[in-house]
């Protein structure tokens, strides 16, 4: 996988809203092509919402450190291939 596909930003030790308004800011700034793939040590439900109505798509991963987010846009498909592969989830469906 191309590694420039994939924008990495770790929130985890940051206190909200500051994960929220820097997925957000983030996400803006994805080219074709790209993902981001955001940690944070708790879910953040509310980044669901605000990207569904923003036209992303989103996967979450937890594992024992916390949460993996891949956010890409809805209708970019090389993202969406690539983010599925970081996250070691398949892309089908």
């Amino acid at each position: 996988m191309n590694s420039e596909a994939e924008r990495f930003l770790d929130v985890s030790d940051l206190e909200p809203p500051e994960p929220l308004v820097r997925a957000l800011a983030a996400v803006d700034l994805l080219e074709e092509g790209q993902y981001l793939h955001m940690r944070h040590r708790r879910e953040p439900c509310l980044l669901y919402s605000n990207l569904d109505q923003q036209g992303f798509s989103h996967l979450t991963s937890a594992s024992a450190g916390g949460f993996d987010v891949f956010v890409w846009r809805e209708d970019d498909s090389a993202a969406k291939q690539a983010a599925h592969a970081a996250a070691g989830k398949s892309a089908e469906g």
